[in-house]
Protein backbone atom coordinates (compact mmCIF):
# COMPACT_ATOMS: atom_id res chain seq x y z
CA UNK A 1 0.00 0.00 0.00
CA UNK A 2 1.51 3.56 -0.99
CA UNK A 3 0.24 6.83 0.76
CA UNK A 4 1.70 8.64 4.08
CA UNK A 5 -0.18 6.42 6.38
CA UNK A 6 1.68 3.44 4.90
CA UNK A 7 2.54 0.72 7.55
CA UNK A 8 -0.43 1.66 9.74
CA UNK A 9 -2.71 -0.74 10.33
CA UNK A 10 -6.55 -0.58 11.42
CA UNK A 11 -9.10 -2.74 12.18
CA UNK A 12 -12.81 -1.72 12.45
CA UNK A 13 -15.99 -3.59 13.69
CA UNK A 14 -18.62 -0.77 12.89
CA UNK A 15 -21.72 0.26 11.08
CA UNK A 16 -23.60 3.09 9.58
CA UNK A 17 -21.38 6.70 9.52
CA UNK A 18 -19.06 7.73 12.14
CA UNK A 19 -16.64 4.90 12.24
CA UNK A 20 -16.37 4.15 9.25
CA UNK A 21 -16.06 7.10 7.84
CA UNK A 22 -12.98 8.13 10.13
CA UNK A 23 -11.54 4.73 8.81
CA UNK A 24 -11.94 4.97 5.01
CA UNK A 25 -10.30 8.92 5.46
CA UNK A 26 -7.07 6.91 6.86
CA UNK A 27 -7.47 4.01 4.13
CA UNK A 28 -7.31 7.19 2.04
CA UNK A 29 -4.11 8.12 2.98
CA UNK A 30 -2.78 4.52 2.73
CA UNK A 31 -3.51 2.99 6.20
CA UNK A 32 -4.21 -0.93 5.85
CA UNK A 33 -7.67 -1.24 6.71
CA UNK A 34 -9.40 -3.84 7.94
CA UNK A 35 -12.96 -4.80 8.31
CA UNK A 36 -14.28 -7.49 10.79
CA UNK A 37 -17.69 -8.31 9.14
CA UNK A 38 -20.18 -11.09 10.35
CA UNK A 39 -20.99 -13.76 8.08
CA UNK A 40 -24.07 -12.20 6.94
CA UNK A 41 -22.73 -8.40 6.57
CA UNK A 42 -23.18 -5.83 9.49
CA UNK A 43 -26.46 -3.67 10.34
CA UNK A 44 -25.93 -1.33 7.34
CA UNK A 45 -24.75 -4.06 5.12
CA UNK A 46 -27.53 -3.53 2.98
CA UNK A 47 -28.63 0.22 3.83
CA UNK A 48 -30.41 2.31 1.05
CA UNK A 49 -29.29 3.49 -1.69
CA UNK A 50 -29.34 0.11 -3.09
CA UNK A 51 -28.53 -1.35 -6.96
CA UNK A 52 -31.42 -3.19 -8.48
CA UNK A 53 -29.97 -6.00 -7.61
CA UNK A 54 -29.56 -5.20 -3.58
CA UNK A 55 -26.33 -3.95 -3.13
CA UNK A 56 -26.20 -1.02 -1.10
CA UNK A 57 -24.48 1.90 -2.51
CA UNK A 58 -23.73 3.44 0.94
CA UNK A 59 -22.15 0.23 2.27
CA UNK A 60 -19.87 0.67 -0.86
CA UNK A 61 -19.23 4.10 -0.56
CA UNK A 62 -18.09 4.29 2.92
CA UNK A 63 -15.79 1.41 3.10
CA UNK A 64 -13.64 2.22 -0.23
CA UNK A 65 -10.54 0.96 0.06
CA UNK A 66 -10.62 -1.34 2.97
CA UNK A 67 -10.93 -4.96 3.26
CA UNK A 68 -13.21 -7.32 4.78
CA UNK A 69 -12.85 -10.56 7.17
CA UNK A 70 -16.11 -12.25 6.74
CA UNK A 71 -16.42 -14.23 10.61
CA UNK A 72 -19.36 -16.17 12.75
CA UNK A 73 -18.69 -13.52 15.50
CA UNK A 74 -21.76 -15.31 17.16
CA UNK A 75 -19.20 -17.98 18.49
CA UNK A 76 -16.15 -18.11 20.29
CA UNK A 77 -13.88 -19.12 18.02
CA UNK A 78 -14.97 -16.54 15.77
CA UNK A 79 -14.75 -14.19 18.54
CA UNK A 80 -10.86 -15.47 19.25
CA UNK A 81 -10.45 -15.47 15.65
CA UNK A 82 -11.48 -11.49 15.53
CA UNK A 83 -9.23 -10.54 18.61
CA UNK A 84 -6.18 -12.13 16.92
CA UNK A 85 -6.64 -9.25 14.35
CA UNK A 86 -7.21 -6.62 15.86
CA UNK A 87 -4.29 -7.08 18.89
CA UNK A 88 -1.88 -9.22 15.89
CA UNK A 89 1.65 -7.83 16.60
CA UNK A 90 4.06 -5.86 14.62
CA UNK A 91 4.77 -2.16 14.21
CA UNK A 92 1.85 0.05 13.18
CA UNK A 93 -1.08 -2.29 14.16
CA UNK A 94 -3.01 -2.72 17.02
CA UNK A 95 -5.52 -0.22 16.21
CA UNK A 96 -9.49 -0.74 16.90
CA UNK A 97 -12.17 1.24 16.30
CA UNK A 98 -15.77 0.45 16.54
CA UNK A 99 -18.83 2.48 17.48
CA UNK A 100 -20.46 -0.62 18.19
CA UNK A 101 -21.39 -1.43 22.14
CA UNK A 102 -17.32 -2.08 23.64
CA UNK A 103 -18.83 -5.26 25.46
CA UNK A 104 -17.86 -8.53 25.76
CA UNK A 105 -15.24 -9.58 23.35
CA UNK A 106 -14.78 -5.93 22.13
CA UNK A 107 -14.11 -5.35 25.79
CA UNK A 108 -10.44 -2.96 25.75
CA UNK A 109 -9.64 -4.75 28.91
CA UNK A 110 -10.12 -8.26 26.91
CA UNK A 111 -8.69 -6.62 24.25
CA UNK A 112 -5.66 -5.24 25.44
CA UNK A 113 -4.73 -8.47 27.67
CA UNK A 114 -3.72 -9.52 24.62
CA UNK A 115 -1.44 -6.50 23.30
CA UNK A 116 -0.55 -4.36 26.42
CA UNK A 117 0.23 -0.91 23.73
CA UNK A 118 -3.49 -1.35 22.30
CA UNK A 119 -5.35 1.79 20.85
CA UNK A 120 -9.34 1.71 20.80
CA UNK A 121 -11.27 3.97 19.88
CA UNK A 122 -14.90 3.62 20.56
CA UNK A 123 -17.66 5.98 18.73
CA UNK A 124 -20.43 6.35 21.55
CA UNK A 125 -23.77 8.24 21.34
CA UNK A 126 -23.77 10.44 24.32
CA UNK A 127 -20.90 10.91 27.04
CA UNK A 128 -23.20 8.53 29.63
CA UNK A 129 -22.74 5.75 26.97
CA UNK A 130 -26.54 5.78 26.21
CA UNK A 131 -27.81 5.73 22.57
CA UNK A 132 -27.91 8.51 20.18
CA UNK A 133 -27.82 9.43 16.53
CA UNK A 134 -27.00 11.93 13.98
CA UNK A 135 -30.78 12.94 13.91
CA UNK A 136 -31.29 12.99 17.41
CA UNK A 137 -28.34 14.91 18.47
CA UNK A 138 -29.00 17.34 15.94
CA UNK A 139 -32.62 18.00 17.20
CA UNK A 140 -31.05 19.39 20.05
CA UNK A 141 -27.80 20.82 19.39
CA UNK A 142 -30.55 23.91 18.13
CA UNK A 143 -30.06 23.78 14.01
CA UNK A 144 -33.59 22.71 12.75
CA UNK A 145 -35.01 25.67 15.14
CA UNK A 146 -33.02 28.23 13.38
CA UNK A 147 -33.19 26.53 9.95
CA UNK A 148 -35.97 27.90 7.55
CA UNK A 149 -38.31 31.33 7.03
CA UNK A 150 -38.55 33.76 9.36
CA UNK A 151 -41.77 33.02 11.31
CA UNK A 152 -41.90 29.73 10.85
CA UNK A 153 -42.52 27.31 13.82
CA UNK A 154 -41.62 23.86 12.40
CA UNK A 155 -38.15 22.59 12.96
CA UNK A 156 -36.01 21.69 9.46
CA UNK A 157 -34.34 18.48 10.06
CA UNK A 158 -30.69 18.46 7.53
CA UNK A 159 -29.90 15.73 5.17
CA UNK A 160 -26.73 15.90 5.77
CA UNK A 161 -25.62 13.66 8.64
CA UNK A 162 -23.01 16.27 9.73
CA UNK A 163 -22.47 15.00 12.92
CA UNK A 164 -21.61 11.46 12.47
CA UNK A 165 -18.83 12.88 10.03
CA UNK A 166 -17.42 15.25 12.03
CA UNK A 167 -17.18 12.95 14.41
CA UNK A 168 -15.44 10.27 12.04
CA UNK A 169 -12.80 13.14 11.44
CA UNK A 170 -12.30 13.85 15.27
CA UNK A 171 -12.02 9.68 15.23
CA UNK A 172 -9.74 9.91 12.46
CA UNK A 173 -7.33 12.31 14.65
CA UNK A 174 -7.73 10.89 17.24
CA UNK A 175 -6.15 7.74 15.97
CA UNK A 176 -3.18 9.23 14.44
CA UNK A 177 -3.06 11.32 17.52
CA UNK A 178 -2.90 8.30 19.74
CA UNK A 179 -0.82 6.63 17.93
CA UNK A 180 2.39 9.53 17.96
CA UNK A 181 2.18 8.87 21.52
CA UNK A 182 2.34 5.46 21.60
CA UNK A 183 5.32 5.93 19.16
CA UNK A 184 7.06 8.06 22.04
CA UNK A 185 5.52 6.32 25.08
CA UNK A 186 5.06 3.23 24.31
CA UNK A 187 1.55 3.28 25.58
CA UNK A 188 -1.64 2.88 24.25
CA UNK A 189 -5.10 3.65 25.39
CA UNK A 190 -8.64 3.59 25.16
CA UNK A 191 -10.18 6.80 23.19
CA UNK A 192 -13.83 7.25 23.72
CA UNK A 193 -16.08 10.15 21.67
CA UNK A 194 -19.41 10.88 21.99
CA UNK A 195 -21.32 11.85 18.76
CA UNK A 196 -23.66 14.22 21.16
CA UNK A 197 -19.98 15.87 22.30
CA UNK A 198 -18.85 16.35 18.75
CA UNK A 199 -22.37 18.57 18.13
CA UNK A 200 -22.17 20.66 21.03
CA UNK A 201 -18.75 21.59 21.35
CA UNK A 202 -19.29 23.11 17.65
CA UNK A 203 -22.61 24.29 18.96
CA UNK A 204 -19.89 26.27 21.72
CA UNK A 205 -17.20 26.91 18.80
CA UNK A 206 -19.21 29.28 16.64
CA UNK A 207 -20.52 31.00 19.67
CA UNK A 208 -23.96 30.17 19.98
CA UNK A 209 -23.78 29.40 23.58
CA UNK A 210 -21.99 32.42 24.30
CA UNK A 211 -24.61 34.11 22.13
CA UNK A 212 -27.05 33.35 24.39
CA UNK A 213 -25.08 33.73 27.51
CA UNK A 214 -23.59 36.46 27.09
CA UNK A 215 -26.09 38.87 24.90
CA UNK A 216 -29.19 37.76 25.85
CA UNK A 217 -30.16 36.90 22.51
CA UNK A 218 -31.87 33.83 20.42
CA UNK A 219 -30.71 33.72 17.03
CA UNK A 220 -34.13 34.36 14.92
CA UNK A 221 -34.42 32.21 11.65
CA UNK A 222 -33.42 34.07 8.85
CA UNK A 223 -34.11 32.04 5.84
CA UNK A 224 -31.50 31.77 3.24
CA UNK A 225 -29.91 34.75 4.42
CA UNK A 226 -26.11 34.42 5.80
CA UNK A 227 -26.16 35.64 9.16
CA UNK A 228 -23.97 38.99 10.25
CA UNK A 229 -22.91 39.20 6.52
CA UNK A 230 -24.25 39.08 2.88
CA UNK A 231 -25.51 36.41 1.33
CA UNK A 232 -28.53 35.20 -0.96
CA UNK A 233 -30.16 32.70 -3.39
CA UNK A 234 -31.68 34.33 -6.59
CA UNK A 235 -33.29 32.96 -9.41
CA UNK A 236 -32.22 33.51 -13.11
CA UNK A 237 -33.83 33.72 -16.59
CA UNK A 238 -33.91 30.07 -17.63
CA UNK A 239 -34.77 28.83 -14.08
CA UNK A 240 -32.39 28.02 -12.32
CA UNK A 241 -31.31 29.23 -8.64
CA UNK A 242 -27.96 30.43 -7.33
CA UNK A 243 -26.23 31.52 -4.22
CA UNK A 244 -23.97 34.28 -3.79
CA UNK A 245 -22.01 35.46 -0.76
CA UNK A 246 -19.76 38.43 0.13
CA UNK A 247 -18.39 37.95 3.08
CA UNK A 248 -15.55 39.82 2.96
CA UNK A 249 -15.17 43.20 1.89
CA UNK A 250 -12.96 42.35 -1.18
CA UNK A 251 -16.46 39.90 -2.12
CA UNK A 252 -18.65 43.03 -2.00
CA UNK A 253 -16.92 45.31 -3.84
CA UNK A 254 -16.77 42.66 -6.29
CA UNK A 255 -20.09 41.97 -6.47
CA UNK A 256 -21.04 45.18 -6.75
CA UNK A 257 -18.72 45.75 -9.72
CA UNK A 258 -20.50 42.85 -11.35
CA UNK A 259 -23.81 43.98 -10.80
CA UNK A 260 -23.53 47.40 -11.10
CA UNK A 261 -26.07 48.58 -7.57
CA UNK A 262 -23.95 50.54 -5.84
CA UNK A 263 -25.07 53.78 -6.96
CA UNK A 264 -28.45 52.30 -5.62
CA UNK A 265 -27.89 51.29 -2.34
CA UNK A 266 -26.17 53.80 -1.08
CA UNK A 267 -23.28 53.76 1.47
CA UNK A 268 -22.99 50.27 2.63
CA UNK A 269 -19.62 48.87 3.95
CA UNK A 270 -18.73 46.77 6.95
CA UNK A 271 -20.84 43.06 7.34
CA UNK A 272 -23.26 44.26 9.78
CA UNK A 273 -24.16 46.74 7.21
CA UNK A 274 -24.85 44.53 4.63
CA UNK A 275 -26.62 42.42 6.91
CA UNK A 276 -29.00 45.03 8.25
CA UNK A 277 -29.50 46.13 4.37
CA UNK A 278 -29.90 42.72 3.43
CA UNK A 279 -33.83 42.72 2.31
CA UNK A 280 -32.75 46.10 -0.10
CA UNK A 281 -29.87 44.81 -1.35
CA UNK A 282 -32.16 41.77 -2.24
CA UNK A 283 -34.20 43.65 -4.22
CA UNK A 284 -31.65 45.43 -6.15
CA UNK A 285 -30.29 41.94 -7.12
CA UNK A 286 -33.28 39.93 -8.05
CA UNK A 287 -34.28 41.50 -11.13
CA UNK A 288 -30.40 42.00 -12.37
CA UNK A 289 -30.33 38.04 -11.73
CA UNK A 290 -34.06 37.73 -13.68
CA UNK A 291 -32.71 39.09 -16.55
CA UNK A 292 -29.94 36.52 -17.35
CA UNK A 293 -29.29 32.89 -17.59
CA UNK A 294 -27.33 31.26 -15.57
CA UNK A 295 -24.77 31.15 -18.70
CA UNK A 296 -24.71 34.75 -18.63
CA UNK A 297 -24.79 35.51 -14.99
CA UNK A 298 -21.55 32.98 -14.58
CA UNK A 299 -20.05 34.70 -17.22
CA UNK A 300 -20.52 38.45 -15.42
CA UNK A 301 -19.86 37.01 -11.93
CA UNK A 302 -16.99 35.22 -12.89
CA UNK A 303 -15.48 38.28 -14.82
CA UNK A 304 -15.33 40.13 -11.52
CA UNK A 305 -14.18 37.00 -9.18
CA UNK A 306 -17.85 36.90 -6.83
CA UNK A 307 -18.06 33.84 -4.68
CA UNK A 308 -21.18 32.67 -5.89
CA UNK A 309 -22.16 28.85 -6.04
CA UNK A 310 -24.93 27.27 -8.30
CA UNK A 311 -27.93 24.79 -6.97
CA UNK A 312 -27.53 21.90 -8.43
CA UNK A 313 -28.91 18.20 -8.45
CA UNK A 314 -26.69 15.25 -8.29
CA UNK A 315 -27.20 14.58 -12.28
CA UNK A 316 -27.01 18.42 -12.84
CA UNK A 317 -23.46 18.09 -10.82
CA UNK A 318 -22.19 15.21 -13.30
CA UNK A 319 -23.39 16.54 -16.19
CA UNK A 320 -22.29 20.55 -15.59
CA UNK A 321 -19.21 20.89 -12.78
CA UNK A 322 -15.84 20.19 -13.92
CA UNK A 323 -15.14 19.64 -10.31
CA UNK A 324 -17.13 16.55 -9.89
CA UNK A 325 -15.03 15.21 -12.59
CA UNK A 326 -12.41 13.20 -13.87
CA UNK A 327 -11.12 16.94 -14.88
CA UNK A 328 -10.42 16.92 -10.83
CA UNK A 329 -7.95 14.91 -10.34
CA UNK A 330 -9.54 13.95 -7.00
CA UNK A 331 -11.76 11.55 -8.73
CA UNK A 332 -11.45 8.81 -11.44
CA UNK A 333 -13.70 5.99 -13.21
CA UNK A 334 -13.47 2.92 -10.79
CA UNK A 335 -15.07 -0.05 -11.50
CA UNK A 336 -16.92 -1.23 -8.39
CA UNK A 337 -17.72 -5.47 -7.96
CA UNK A 338 -21.20 -5.75 -8.40
CA UNK A 339 -21.73 -2.49 -9.00
CA UNK A 340 -20.51 -0.52 -11.63
CA UNK A 341 -18.19 1.90 -13.05
CA UNK A 342 -18.43 5.19 -10.53
CA UNK A 343 -16.94 8.20 -10.27
CA UNK A 344 -14.88 7.84 -6.92
CA UNK A 345 -13.05 10.06 -5.11
CA UNK A 346 -9.55 10.15 -3.60
CA UNK A 347 -8.74 11.89 -0.60
CA UNK A 348 -9.18 15.78 -1.25
CA UNK A 349 -5.86 16.11 0.88
CA UNK A 350 -2.94 17.25 -1.26
CA UNK A 351 0.29 16.42 0.59
CA UNK A 352 2.68 17.63 -2.65
CA UNK A 353 5.76 15.43 -2.86
CA UNK A 354 3.83 12.23 -1.33
CA UNK A 355 1.41 10.57 -4.43
CA UNK A 356 -1.86 10.45 -2.90
CA UNK A 357 -3.59 6.64 -3.18
CA UNK A 358 -5.70 6.44 -5.99
CA UNK A 359 -9.41 5.81 -5.55
CA UNK A 360 -10.58 2.55 -4.44
CA UNK A 361 -13.57 0.29 -4.86
CA UNK A 362 -15.21 -0.91 -1.95
CA UNK A 363 -15.04 -4.70 -1.20
CA UNK A 364 -16.94 -7.31 -1.47
CA UNK A 365 -17.95 -8.94 2.08
CA UNK A 366 -15.36 -11.51 2.58
CA UNK A 367 -13.21 -10.81 -0.29
CA UNK A 368 -9.69 -10.34 1.77
CA UNK A 369 -10.67 -13.17 4.57
CA UNK A 370 -8.21 -15.98 3.69
CA UNK A 371 -5.50 -13.01 2.72
CA UNK A 372 -5.56 -11.41 5.93
CA UNK A 373 -5.88 -14.85 8.00
CA UNK A 374 -2.25 -15.37 6.10
CA UNK A 375 -0.89 -11.89 6.07
CA UNK A 376 -2.02 -10.79 9.74
CA UNK A 377 -1.83 -14.18 11.53
CA UNK A 378 0.74 -16.50 9.79
CA UNK A 379 -1.96 -19.04 9.50
CA UNK A 380 -1.08 -21.62 6.91
CA UNK A 381 -3.49 -23.20 4.16
CA UNK A 382 -4.58 -25.93 5.87
CA UNK A 383 -5.88 -23.99 9.15
CA UNK A 384 -7.39 -21.66 6.77
CA UNK A 385 -9.01 -24.17 5.09
CA UNK A 386 -10.62 -25.97 8.72
CA UNK A 387 -11.99 -22.10 9.72
CA UNK A 388 -13.75 -22.33 6.50
CA UNK A 389 -14.89 -26.00 6.97
CA UNK A 390 -16.16 -25.60 10.32
CA UNK A 391 -18.13 -22.36 9.61
CA UNK A 392 -15.95 -19.99 11.66
CA UNK A 393 -14.61 -18.02 8.80
CA UNK A 394 -16.30 -17.35 5.06
CA UNK A 395 -14.89 -15.50 1.72
CA UNK A 396 -16.59 -13.72 -0.47
CA UNK A 397 -17.73 -16.77 -2.81
CA UNK A 398 -19.21 -18.78 0.03
CA UNK A 399 -22.72 -16.65 0.34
Amino acid sequence: MSGILAGLRVTECAAFIACPYATMTLAQLGAEVIRIDALEGGLDYRRWPVTAAGRSLYWAGLNKGKKSVRIDIRTPAGQELAQAIIAAPGAGGGIFATNLPATGWLNYDALRARRDDLIMVAIVGNHDGSTALDYTVNCAAGFPVLTGPPGSDAPVNHVLPAWDLLAGMTAATAILAADRHRGLQGAGQLIRIALSDVAFAVVGDLGYLAEWQINGTLRERHGNHIYGAFGHDFATADGRRLMVAAVSGGQWKALLRATGIGPALGEVTGEADRFAARERIVALLTPWFAARTLTQARADLDAQRVCWGPYQDVAQMLAEDPRVSPANPMFADVEHRDIGHTLTARTPIDFGDVAAVPPASGPVLGQHTDEVLADVLGLASGAIGALHDSGTVAGADDQ
